[in-house]
């Protein structure tokens, strides 16, 4: 058996290289992240913004003037304000499981042309919104792009990549997740100091253009041979894989993905066949890593860190300004994970990025109750501003290093075609759902459960890492249509896998 921290995979090692195709289709289809990642960073800053809340929230706005609450932490407590913001999730899980049928009917490039031409108009919406309504519309819209790209540009990424750089391509859409929080907080930034106070306007709006980036990127980009060969297309599918390899010699990849597209044709539901025992390793850890992903608390620093940073002590624009920081953070951990993914692997991050995070988390809630105590009627303590925006910038390190581009990166390329975009809707809306949860639960936990709320996503982090340590196996270098010899070859979940379950049982070396 080979050790938990290695593939010990002999399997096959098809020839090929990192192609300038490759990199140009990997580069277009990475920019779906982009939307993503502007929503995540747009959010938190346009809910900080005085002339956005007293349009839509006047409530929130007022309480905070007046400084009636009670407390620092309820300073902003709106269910109303938080669906704002989480609406966005609750439709992207919707979408998701439409999104995994588009994708494995129409094609990779289908879900993402309707994705960013969704979020195209949710953005327009938003940003000529005259009420609340025209807010929650265009923000379902943008949910309903986000769950088509997020479904789609991973699994793209995955079947485009040789198995031998599969993370560092993978990794791309994660950096322009990383890379659209950062314009994001740069452009609130600046809006922010917009007389006239429609500052908020331009900086929904100009979510219309990363959505038209992945919108027209998307029809110039090829299919994935994996796709084209699931929708009969082979002789098409062969050219493709020889162009992006760049060698004439497929033949050992092209016969693998035929035999996988074979089986999966067999396969009428795949919805209903991915609660088989022999792909339970599968089930269970695409829907436990992106739950854990959100329980690292990370959404609630990249949603809120002006909100939070505007509670202990920093005025709008330093604490605008420092969101851009933790940015220009988050992009420069996400570009070392992609230098060392597929050199140290997947699960040393994945540890390492845990043991960091939970550091962080505890320092952070430390700091926060002696800046406020239980009540949360503290003063302000000036001088602890700095030591708290410092561990919250670690903690984005660790999270970009680990949790972040692997959340994603793990779950694509662990299915076997046959229940890959099934596999993947799955992911998504897990990670949607438990987003939505958070983000809409965040500011009335912080109200209840004060300094506390730091040490429950710690005590997660904790679970999250035991998990990877024991249930997660080492993925790095290992082909994707190979996959099923990890699992048959894992302590545990060898359990529920059959020889008759690896294709072919073509490489009964694996691990010796």
């Amino acid at each position: 058996m080979p050790a938990e921290g290695s593939t010990g995979f002999s399997g096959p090692q098809y020839p090929g290289r990192i192609t300038s195709s490759v990199i140009i289709a990997c580069c277009v289809a990475s920019s779906g992240g982009l939307i993503f990642g502007y929503d995540i960073g747009i959010s938190g800053g346009v809910t900080s913004m005085d002339s956005f809340l007293s349009k839509f929230f006047p409530s929130v706005d007022q309480l905070e003037e007046q400084g009636t609450s009670s407390s620092q932490y309820c300073k902003f407590d709106s269910q109303l304000l938080t669906l704002f913001t989480s609406s966005l999730y609750l439709a992207a899980l919707v979408s998701s499981s439409v999104a995994a049928t588009v994708t494995r009917k129409y094609g990779r490039k289908c879900s993402m042309f309707l994705g960013g031409l969704t979020f195209l108009v949710g953005a327009v919406i938003n940003g000529v919104a005259s009420d609340v309504l025209m807010l929650i519309l265009g923000r379902v819209l943008l949910g309903i792009g986000v769950g088509f790209t997020n479904q789609s540009v991973p699994l793209y990424l995955s079947e485009m990549a040789p198995a031998k750089h599969r993370g560092t391509l993978n990794i791309g859409f994660q950096l322009m997740v990383t890379i659209g929080i950062l314009i994001a907080n740069l452009i609130n930034y600046g809006t922010a100091q917009i007389t006239g106070g429609w500052g908020w306007r331009l900086s929904l709006g100009l979510a219309a253009v990363p959505a038209l980036i992945i919108t027209i990127g998307s029809l110039l980009l090829p299919e994935t041979p994996n796709s084209l060969v699931e929708r009969g297309k082979n002789d098409q599918a062969k050219r493709i894989l020889v162009k992006i390899r760049g060698v004439a010699d497929v033949h050992p990849e092209y016969e693998e993905i035929v035999a996988a597209c074979d089986e999966a044709r067999a396969i009428k539901h795949s919805w209903s066949n991915i609660l088989k025992s022999k792909y339970r390793p599968q089930l269970i850890i695409s829907s436990l890593i992106p739950l854990f992903q959100q329980l690292t608390g990370i959404n609630v620093i990249m949603f809120y860190a002006p909100v939070v940073l505007k509670t202990i002590g920093f005025g709008i624009n330093a604490s605008l300004l420092t969101a851009v920081i933790t940015g220009i953070i988050n992009v420069g951990a996400t570009v070392v994970s992609i230098l060392l993914v597929d050199r140290a692997g997947r699960r040393p991050l994945f540890l390492w990025g845990g043991i960091g995070m939970f550091l962080c988390q505890v320092a952070v809630g430390a700091l926060i109750y002696a800046q406020f105590g239980v009540s949360g009627a503290g003063t302000v303590i000036k001088k602890l501003a700095a030591p708290v925006l410092f561990f919250i910038c670690v903690y984005v390190a660790a999270f970009a290093c680990s949790w972040g581009p692997l959340g994603w990166l793990v779950p694509s390329e662990i299915f076997p075609l046959e229940i890959r975009s099934a596999g993947l809707g799955i992911t998504v809306s897990m990670n949607m759902l438990s987003t939505f949860a958070i983000g809409q639960t965040f500011l009335s936990m912080l109200c209840y459960m004060k300094f506390g709320l730091f040490y429950f996503f710690a005590v997660w982090v904790v679970i999250m890492t035991l998990f990877i340590l024991f249930f997660v196996p080492e993925t790095k270098n290992v082909p994707i249509e190979e996959m099923m010899l990890v699992w048959s070859n894992h302590w545990f979940w060898n359990r529920y896998i059959a020889d008759e379950d690896i294709i072919g049982n073509r490489y009964s070396n694996y691990g010796t």
